[in-house]
């Protein structure tokens, strides 16, 4: 039985997926082997020993303790493009947002009050103070080609938009999917220059916090509007700010509003509405509790920020899996280990991301708990399981 404890609401498309009577799900599941989580805040938790892994139902994962988890073998997984579609249609309104002032007329006609006679009159008089361009025809600058952005990219080249896509870390899968018609940018100050409208699709990372700062506004044209729908630090705010009211940029819309821009004329917030989708809800749930699912029956490793992709068939009868550090005969010395146990390996895969290493390593016999203490032993090994006929041995 493997107990799973959910932090937040999860759609019920992914809890009925913990099937088979092998699961116990719910918020008040004490000693885990896994947590579930959207929102929570995990930083203030104290995560119980028995935690091997944390499936978040979303793509970001700043309120989890990366480097923590990291350390304890925890691996985490978030749901890249599980949400990209929702994000990608509020971003198109993003950008229509930006452009047309429907916001702005949408608020003035709200002070027309109820005299028919008068509305009429009083729209054709006042509506080209709420003029905006229009689209087509303009470039797009769409900063990170992940799932979300080349979504944008692909849709803003249908309504007629010249795009230009800067990512210099694209995957092979995103560039498959990506139009022909977008252009690659060089440098992100190239992508600034030359764009009309400019939309950030990047992760939160010590790279990128604060990535558009008083230095790179300055490149913009005065016209040009800029969409984050991504993370509000990506951005100095301060100094988005200032360009607004210096008119140096025309608009900036965000999904993470502060007291600060809601007071700024030409900054439109939206309250985080991003993933704010039942479809979107139910996608990540489901590929949150599957990756969750592959992770404690098979040891399999999918979209993990802090644990290296690895999937090997189940076809032995017992399988260890050994997440360590990323440092030099890590392997030796655990094939030989099983080795001068005879214990025969029937198949291997390890990789690595960063500072840390997966291991699958399938034997024809199980292995004793001496051998299991043995490797556990081994300077830079952080977490060892055990997998047979459906049961787990940490």
């Amino acid at each position: 039985m493997y107990r799973i404890k959910t932090m937040n609401k999860i759609s019920p498309l992914g809890i009925e997926l913990f099937s088979g009577g092998k699961y116990e799900v719910g918020a008040d599941v004490l000693q885990p082997d896994a947590i579930l989580v959207r929102s929570a805040d995990l930083h203030k938790v104290e995560l119980p020993p028995s935690v091997l892994a944390i499936a978040r139902a979303g793509a970001g994962v700043n309120n989890i303790p990366l480097a923590a988890c990291s350390e304890r073998g925890i691996v985490v997984f978030n749901t890249p493009g599980g949400n990209a579609n929702a994000v990608k249609e509020l971003t198109i309104a993003a950008l229509l947002l930006s452009s047309r002032n429907i916001l702005g007329g949408w608020n003035w006609a709200g002070t027309l009050g109820e005299k028919d006679d008068s509305i009429s009159e009083r729209v054709e008089k006042e509506k080209s103070s709420f003029e905006g361009p229009e689209l087509k025809g303009k470039t797009l600058g769409v900063v990170g080609l992940g799932a979300i952005g080349v979504m944008v990219a692909n849709d803003a080249v249908a309504l007629g938009m010249n795009v230009a896509g800067y990512d210099p870390y694209i995957s092979v899968e995103a560039a498959w999917n990506l139009s022909r018609s977008v252009e690659r940018a060089d440098t992100l100050e190239e992508l600034l220059a030359r764009s009309d409208y400019i939309t950030l699709h990047l992760p939160l990372g010590d790279g990128t916090r604060g990535l558009i700062d008083k230095a790179k506004l300055a490149l913009l044209k005065p016209s040009s509007r800029l969409v984050n729908l991504s993370r509000g630090a990506l951005v100095q705010e301060s100094a988005v700010i200032e360009a607004l009211e210096a008119g140096k940029l025309a608009r900036y819309i965000t999904d993470f509003p502060s007291a600060a821009l809601l007071a700024c004329k030409n900054a439109v917030c939206i309250p985080h509405l991003g993933a704010s989708t039942p479809e979107a809800e139910d996608n990540c749930a489901i590929m949150a509790v599957r990756q969750l699912i592959d992770f404690l029956e098979t040891g399999t490793v999918r979209n993990s920020v802090n644990f290296p992709k690895c999937k090997l068939e189940f076809r032995s009868p017992c399988r260890l899996l050994v997440a360590n550090r990323n440092i030099p005969n890590m392997v030796g010395q655990i094939t030989t280990i099983l080795a001068g146990g005879a214990i025969n390996i029937t198949d291997l895969i390890n990789h690595h991301l960063g500072e840390y290493a997966y291991n699958i390593i399938d034997t024809e016999q199980p292995i004793p708990a001496n051998l299991v203490e043995e490797i556990k032993s081994i300077d830079g090994i952080v977490r060892v399981r055990e997998l047979s006929a459906g049961a787990v041995r940490r």
